[in-house]
């Protein structure tokens, strides 16, 4: 019988698992959270272009999102019978499921509103006598056979449309349906007849049998050719007084097509395609361009002739949607990627600093292993086993969260970053351990901040990351965030390696106040002060990793809030200059004036704490340039009260000024032609000008003109010329815009005065306005990144001050229990604990205040957040700018928060370790 081979003591890994759970468990929840950082951030960028996209295509107008194919009627040169054939429903309708069938991926049909068809592409002017005629012109129709009627309409009146018999060219009669806004403008009743010329001889008769309302007006069935739903007045081109007449559709059975071709409208197929966007990805944008333009004009248009007919072209708008959203999309994409890129490398640092204090915590028990003969391999695999069991499944339920959390996205990029996490955590320890246990160690000597002397290499890497950040920050100043054919990645990573060499160079001065600050404490006569500022000069040289962790977090939470409020402020702005003040009330093109009793009204609404009267008027012509040459659109000539209005020039930042410049003299003294009036004038104005006073000839007044100051911007108008006057001067006087400044607006309020006055009134608030700029999906996933950004930089700076005192904590707690025994007491070792920390966490928080700001004045110049904060909405001109502002929130907080976190660890600790005892602390060994 063989000797049984002993057993094995206890696994490596559940003993040590079992030794300290509270610590894995910590650490299984940091890679935890930075593995679902890691996975979410690629998700959600997938996610918000993604919805970005089907946001863009999903609301553009029909006009613009449809393809259209169309075609001229059949060849006169074929028999009238093969002309028929080809228009009759039946074969336009297998045309129809072909051309769906044939769409080249990515593109899909939304089959419920596409729709075929035959329509006279020349409108027919209808010489009946009850039609309306505004200006005496007969109205013109266009007649169509569009499928689907009775799936997108509610008969109102009548009966739907329908064929009697075979319609051929020489029918006499068909029938046909308008919708009710044609039938309420052209006053059209069930059972009227409209006559329509045909090439030959004879009529064809229109009669019409029901009126209908649409299901969804606002759908492409509809909406693509607006005519069908909603008739329109169009001037009549001529050389005087603009003439309109109506022109309007009729809606045919599709099967009365045949007799379309008799007429003299020119008729033609058509086939309306209206995309479905709901499979969309933004990964389909490349494809999806290619597919638009093989359409109109490459293999999918032949594709498409090959079943619609050698004549047929593709229109549409979709390639200038689409480049409409890869233009945000490569505004917005280097500036989230520079959020992305400072919290990935903060994660990177407290990530290394967990594998150090793991590795500093079990320094003894490593040497010991390595001195009685343990192999690097051997260590280094079973502290590889030892963290991949915590670090796996850690890593592993982050990435479900995260896909769990963020959907309709790539799995891969995901993964990666995660698995990236997993990785390095794995690594960090057995690679620290076999760097610093490649020889037996018996003693270590001391590694004092203070003290230390950097290598040439450090020297070197030092240098060469100097040269890397002066290059990022050039580079970014220069030409921004777009980089040709992507992001730059050196760019985006320039607030990290200003936070990096902003790191270094503090390591390297901070001995420097500490040495001058021991001196000075060391003729006192209490012995804290002294002990503690000794304790903080001894501080470890890897003290460069928490501080680098802090500054770089506390850089890009600085740099986040920063972005976020630049785009705050940008949509303040923009609202600002569409309206001018806290309200605006206009009359008619903001040229009609206002009643007095209108005026008095709204002065007295609640919440209008002041208002501006002002008097507008566009065109005004200004005299000729030194060359000769007339601005043929004029000036706008604005009359006003000087001290109103410089308060509200004051109040909202456009284009502030003295009052008193602006105040005209000898008011309201008789009308004079040569009176010269002081002007507030935009630059352009004023190179018009001069210096000398120029005459004016207005319908509020003839006066002449003289600039007393230039402004950019004017609170009464949203334009680059004006003149602004003292009113007093006008010989007419009159008030066309009420600009109200107060809190707390009541919009119905106001409304309701207007409504009262029986005139066209505008009421316009900003604070309306400032809604009107509603985030696209592209625009509020980028922000929400932004925010996770400024939420993730600072509770990795906060931990980084955890793991920075926890890995000292052994040490400084055996020091208070000996200092006890020489009588110590609580309260000065609580002092003590504070002060000795107190230098790092100054030198962090004041650094992180300096480089934060410091990295926003370098970089925003290159920082642009015109398309983050404004989408292609009415807003988006009217700023030609937004730069990046820094925020001394975003500084401050969380600056003061590494302050008050480490003063608050430091008074734990004290209390404690009074609490253990200094006997039971002596006991358990000299920790060095």
């Amino acid at each position: 019988m063989s000797a049984r081979t002993p057993r094995a003591a206890a696994p490596w890994v559940r003993t040590r698992l079992r030794t300290a759970p509270g610590a894995a468990c910590a650490f299984a929840l940091l890679v935890l959270v930075t593995a679902f950082l890691a996975a979410a951030f690629p998700r959600s960028v997938d996610a918000y272009e993604t919805k970005g996209l089907r946001h863009d295509l999903g609301t553009a107008t029909p006009v613009h999102s449809v393809l259209e194919l169309k075609g001229p009627q059949p060849g006169l040169e074929l028999r009238p019978a093969a002309r028929e054939a080809a228009v009759r429903e039946d074969t336009m309708a297998a045309a129809h499921a072909q051309v769906l069938k044939r769409l080249p991926a990515p593109l899909r049909a939304d089959t419920a509103e596409s729709a075929y068809g035959v329509r006279t592409s020349t409108p027919i002017a209808a010489g009946e006598p009850w039609f309306p005629r505004p200006f005496g012109l007969d109205p013109t129709l266009t007649y169509a056979t569009q499928s689907g009627l009775s799936s997108h309409a509610t008969l109102r009146t009548g009966s739907w449309p329908a064929t009697h018999g075979t319609v051929s060219m020489t029918t006499g009669e068909v029938e046909a349906a308008v919708t009710e806004e044609t039938a309420k403008a052209l006053r059209i009743k069930t059972g009227a007849t409209i006559a329509v010329p045909t090439r030959g001889e004879d009529t064809l008769t229109v009669r019409i049998t029901g009126i209908v309302a649409p299901k969804n007006p606002a759908g492409s069935y509809w909406s693509s050719e607006p005519l069908l739903r909603t008739p329109s007045l169009v001037a009549k081109p001529t050389k005087d007084t603009p003439r309109y007449y109506w022109i309007a559709a009729l809606l045919l059975p599709p099967d009365a097509a045949p007799a379309l071709l008799a007429t003299a409208g020119q008729p033609e197929l058509y086939w309306r395609i209206a995309p479905d966007v709901s499979g969309l990805t933004a990964l389909d944008v490349p494809q999806l361009r290619t597919s638009v333009a093989s359409l109109e004009g490459g293999p999918g248009l032949l594709a498409m002739r090959d079943v619609a007919g050698a004549t047929v072209s593709m229109a549409t708008d979709l390639d200038e949607i689409l480049t409409g959203y890869e233009g945000m999309r490569s505004a917005i994409q280097p500036v989230v990627t520079v959020a992305a890129v400072g919290i990935g490398a903060v994660a990177v640092v407290v990530l290394l600093m967990t594998g150090g204090l793991l590795a500093s915590r079990r320094h003894a028990e490593l040497a010991l292993l390595r001195a009685r003969g343990g192999s690097l391999r051997g260590i280094g695999g079973r502290l590889l086993a030892e963290t991949a069991v915590t670090a796996v499944p850690a890593g592993a339920l982050g990435l479900l969260l995260a896909v769990l959390t963020v959907g309709e996205a790539r799995l891969w990029p995901a993964a990666v970053g995660a698995g990236a996490v997993v990785v390095l955590v794995c690594a960090a320890l057995p690679l620290r351990t076999a760097l610093q246990h490649r020889t037996p160690q018996t003693h270590v000597g001391r590694d004092d901040l203070a003290t230390a002397r950097p290598s040439r290499r450090r020297t070197v890497a030092e240098l060469t990351l100097l040269v890397l950040a002066a290059g990022a920050v050039f580079a970014l100043r220069r030409r921004g965030t777009d980089a040709e054919g992507g992001t730059d990645l050196l760019v985006s990573a320039a607030p990290v390696l200003v936070g990096l060499i902003a790191a270094v160079v503090l390591v390297r001065l901070y001995p420097l106040p500490l040495r001058l600050a021991l001196r000075s404490v060391s003729r006192l006569r209490g012995a804290v002060g002294f002990l503690s500022l000794a304790r903080a000069g001894r501080t470890s040289a890897a003290g460069t990793l928490p501080l680098l962790a802090l500054l770089v977090a506390l850089t890009t939470a600085a740099f986040g809030g920063s972005v976020l409020a630049g785009v705050a402020d940008a949509r303040d702005d923009a609202a600002v200059l569409a309206t001018g003040a806290d309200a605006r009330v206009t009359g008619e093109a903001d040229s009609v004036p206002l009643s007095a009793g209108l005026v008095r009204a709204v002065e007295k609404a609640a919440g209008v704490r002041g208002s501006a009267r002002v008097q507008v008027e566009f065109g005004v012509a200004l005299p000729a340039a030194g060359d000769g040459t007339q601005d043929a659109k004029g000036t706008t000539l604005i009359g006003v009260d000087p001290a109103t209005y410089a308060a509200l020039a004051r109040s909202t930042g456009l284009g502030p000024f003295p009052a008193d410049r602006l105040r005209a003299k000898g008011a309201g003294a008789a009308p004079d032609g040569d009176r010269v009036v002081p002007a507030l004038v935009s630059p352009s104005v004023a190179e018009r000008l001069g210096d000398r006073p120029l005459g004016l000839r207005a319908l509020a007044g003839n006066f002449k003109v003289r600039a007393a100051a230039t402004v950019t911007r004017t609170p009464a108008v949203d334009g680059s010329s004006f003149i602004v006057v003292d009113a007093a001067a006008f010989t007419h006087r009159q008030t066309t815009a009420l600009l109200l400044t107060g809190s707390g607006l009541d919009a119905k309020e106001l409304r309701a005065a207007a409504r009262h006055s029986g005139e066209k009134i505008s009421v316009q608030l900003r604070s309306e306005e400032r809604a009107t700029y509603v985030d696209t999906p592209m625009q509020s996933g980028a922000e929400r990144i932004y925010l996770a950004a400024i939420v993730a930089g600072a509770g990795y700076a906060l931990l980084a001050v955890l793991l920075s005192l926890l890995r000292t904590a052994p040490e400084r707690t055996t020091l208070l229990a000996r200092l006890r025994t020489m009588g110590l007491t609580s309260r000065q070792g609580g002092r003590l604990l504070g002060f000795e920390a107190l230098p790092q966490a100054l030198l962090a928080a004041v650094g992180g205040l300096l480089v934060g700001w410091a990295t926003i004045a370098l970089l925003a110049p290159g920082v642009d957040l015109v398309r983050l904060a404004l989408s292609s909405g009415p807003g988006s001109g009217r700023l030609a700018t937004a730069p990046l502002r820094t925020d001394p929130w975003s500084l401050a907080l969380p600056a003061l928060g590494v302050i008050v976190l480490t003063g608050a660890v430091a008074g734990v600790q004290a209390w404690w370790a009074g609490r253990r005892g200094s006997i039971t602390e002596l006991r358990a060994g000299d920790s060095r």
